[in-house]
């Protein structure tokens, strides 16, 4: 089976930069794998990717050594055995409150007697190879999402589920729950402290910590922190920040006033 460079990396203390697709195409998904990310995530929640669109992308970054991830809609079984059949090397799963959702969480991506997934793993042996069903249990990843105040409640429940690889944090959820402006790189002291809970929590489990970031500078301050993946932005966000940096250096250019030889 392929193996997964994201366990690869963490088992020699190496950290993910994961890039983020929202934007439905396989040739920016192409693009995207192509510029060396460690991993990339199709945002099947706020992005606007349907199945068939995603499986397509999925193809394009299998082009790559990139490894694949999907972050699904919600907590909903049938969908993150859809998307692991389809070939993603791990499912990122919002709000995911409880031990109990936790547990159905787990479940969904391990075959019997571990989980309950269902085999037909039908494009999955295409990209990962003939003994998947032997190897997908420990090869697949299973991250849950951290990002309202009972999940904060029940974060070392949740945290203490047999099979979970780790959490994502969801900044912007995470700081509507705490009663501050929903955004990433947040620097409001609830949401700050909030953070370094859950990692703190994250790393006494001995488990993955991952998180959302707005910038690259915000990243590199998580990785300092000990964070084990780091996500910048999405292909659409970087798309229209380098696209308002050249519009804004041309018009600048424009205005500057012209030296005359007389």
């Amino acid at each position: 089976m392929r193996e997964n460079r994201i366990r690869q990396r963490w088992a020699t203390g190496e950290p993910v930069i994961n890039g983020w697709l929202a934007i439905p195409s396989t040739f920016c998904a192409e693009t995207m794998a192509h510029q060396g990310w460690d991993s990339l995530t199709l945002d099947m929640q706020h992005g606007v990717i349907d199945y068939q669109t995603a499986v397509n992308m999925l193809t394009a970054i299998s082009t790559t050594a990139t490894v694949p991830l999907v972050r699904v809609p919600w907590l909903d079984e049938g969908m993150i055995m859809k998307m692991l059949d389809a070939g993603a090397y791990g499912v990122i799963c919002p709000m995911i409150n409880s031990r109990a959702e936790a547990e159905r969480f787990v479940a969904a991506t391990r075959y019997p007697p571990q989980g309950i997934r269902s085999f037909g793993p039908i494009r999955a042996l295409l990209y990962a190879g003939a003994d998947y069903a032997r190897q997908a249990n420990d090869t697949l990843l299973a991250l849950a999402m951290i990002e309202t105040r009972q999940a904060l409640d029940n974060l070392d429940e949740i945290l203490a589920t047999p099979g979970l690889d780790g959490i994502y944090i969801g900044p912007a959820d995470l700081s509507l729950a705490l009663g501050c402006t929903p955004k990433f790189d947040q620097e409001e002291p609830a949401v700050v402290e909030a953070i370094a809970h859950i990692l703190e929590r994250t790393k006494a489990h001995g488990l993955a910590a991952c998180i959302h970031n707005g910038t690259a500078g915000y990243a590199r301050r998580m990785l300092e922190r000990g964070f084990d993946l780091v996500t910048i932005g999405s292909d659409a966000r970087l798309m229209a920040s380098a696209a308002q940096q050249a519009l804004g250096e041309v018009r600048t250019a424009e205005k500057a006033p012209t030296t005359s030889g007389y």
